[in-house]
């Protein structure tokens, strides 16, 4: 699950996303509405949290965006304000609203509650090749053998097996797994995938493809699983996550 947290109360917004992160769910963070605008653009968001009283622009331009470009965000609505000013509110109306002050574990049952229709057509158990990802308890398994997976590497092996074989590239690795404004060294995804392999043992099935990327082979023994091609890893020294910014 993605959530894009706005905020301008910096300590807060940073107090969000470490309890969203402890849960496993990769977070972006922006300050003002522009920033925010700026990602719903690029899209890929299951959540918005969304600070109701939020300035330049404020945030019901970004809750009227979501409704006209039709995006699948559900949004969450932290407001101070009563019933009565709510009813009042010309906005299009948010998916769910959370008073504030809040606790946080209530903040993210509800993330997690309006994250599920958006991904309620992706299944939650993915096998190829003897690896089978259970994206709902967060386990991973070759062969029926578990496998101890960081949250990255657990992020990498699901998109992989979801693209049942076609390629993936590192900047789409990057896209899907790694969190906006993260710094991340030229090598991420060569040596997240590293230590993945190893994880997942001999035979190898992730294969590396010469100037496209990664699948994972129908069947172990994968062509070519210890190269690397040129443009496979596609990402850059430092700055965001998203390729396309």
């Amino acid at each position: 699950m993605r959530v894009l947290v706005v905020e301008d109360e910096e300590c807060l917004a940073d107090m969000i996303a470490a309890e969203l992160r402890r849960a496993a769910i990769v977070v972006d963070i922006a300050h003002d509405g522009r920033a925010a605008l700026a990602g719903l653009r690029l899209g890929g968001y299951d959540v918005l949290v969304l600070d109701g009283e939020l300035p330049a622009p404020h945030g019901d331009v970004l809750r009227r965006y979501v409704v006209a470009e039709r995006l699948p965000t559900r949004v969450l609505l932290l407001t101070a304000a009563g019933p009565d000013d709510r009813a009042a509110d010309p906005a299009p109306a948010a998916d769910d609203w959370l008073a504030k002050p809040f606790a946080p574990e209530e903040l993210l049952a509800r993330v997690v509650s309006l994250g599920r229709p958006a991904r309620r057509a992706e299944p939650q158990v993915i096998e190829r090749a003897g690896v089978t990802v259970d994206t709902a308890r967060g386990l991973a398994a070759r062969d029926g053998r578990p496998l101890a997976l960081s949250r990255t590497e657990f992020g990498v092996l699901e998109v992989l097996l979801r693209a049942q074989g076609a390629v993936v590239s590192g900047d789409e690795l990057i896209e899907e797994v790694w969190e906006e404004h993260t710094r991340y060294g030229g090598n991420a995804v060569r040596v997240t995938l590293g230590a993945l392999r190893a994880k997942l043992g001999d035979p190898p099935v992730i294969e590396a493809v010469p100037g496209g990327g990664y699948r994972v082979a129908e069947g172990p023994g994968a062509e070519g699983a210890g190269t690397e091609g040129p443009g496979t890893g596609g990402e850059p020294e430092t700055g965001a996550r998203r390729a396309r910014v």
